[in-house]
């Protein structure tokens, strides 16, 4: 049985961190105003690409007691994701957060999820383009990003599957999704080899409650009640780099 073959386009960091605050209070005065100064400047450097490279950046803060803040950052190469995490570590703030969780991943689409009539180029097509080099909806109020696996246990093991039959459990899998369009925006991201999950999956959207009507209606769909494995949940805010000073204390 052959691997389904798969279109790659940037990589992908979800960056999830917890404030110190007892920290960040034991700092002098003007040392917490300079660190949030710094901070709102790295975000929004990274946001606006100053680097002269291409890709997107995005933060939110988070609701719940998971993390505080997480910084999503697509990128063509995983080197400019890991100097935007150690730029992060090595400024002041940085050394006022911790690191809870991180999630790596890389845009990923199956050559046969392009439309019909797409002809052989596939990676040619204008919907393949959108879904491997995305648009963030950086207006989108919150967000929500989970990873998940594909269960491989007895009978439900996805992998050994027929290819026709992932394509058919896939396409309904779809359908659902697609009633929710204009309400919530979906980036999906895999990790085979590059971390614990095999997916991760970025939700966003100006209503919350989209994210749990969504996901609850999938998880009926035979893809999801037989074969899918979920990871935890983090929903946030959009906190725009002008917010930042403010976010921290400064």
């Amino acid at each position: 049985m052959s691997a389904p073959e798969t279109l790659e386009g940037w990589f992908a960091l979800h960056d999830l961190r917890r404030f110190d605050g007892a920290a960040w209070d034991r700092m002098p005065a003007p040392d917490r105003e300079k660190a949030a100064a710094e901070a709102r400047d790295l975000i929004a450097d990274a946001e606006a690409l100053t680097d002269g490279g291409i890709g997107l950046s995005i933060t939110y803060e988070m609701v719940g007691h998971k993390a505080d803040l997480m910084m999503i950052h697509l990128r063509p190469d995983m080197t400019q994701l890991h100097d935007l995490e150690q730029g992060f570590d090595r400024s002041m703030v940085g050394s006022c957060t911790s690191r809870v969780y991180s999630y790596l991943s890389v845009i990923e689409v199956s050559r046969h999820a392009a439309p019909q009539g797409t002809g052989s180029n596939v990676e040619d097509s204008p919907y393949i383009q959108a879904r491997l080099y995305p648009e963030l909806p950086e207006n989108s109020r919150f967000v929500c990003f989970y990873p998940m696996s594909k269960r491989r246990q007895g009978d439900d093991n996805w992998y050994l599957l027929g290819g026709s039959e992932r394509a058919e459990l896939m396409r309904a899998h779809g359908r659902t999704g697609r009633r929710y369009a204009g309400k919530v925006t979906q980036v999906v991201t895999g990790s085979m080899g590059l971390d614990d999950w095999e997916w991760g999956v970025t939700l966003f959207s100006d209503d919350p409650l989209q994210f749990k009507k969504l996901v609850y209606e999938m998880r009926f769909d035979d893809v999801s009640a037989r074969f899918a494995e979920f990871g935890p949940f983090f929903v946030g805010k959009r906190l725009v780099p002008e917010g930042v000073g403010r976010w921290f204390g400064g």
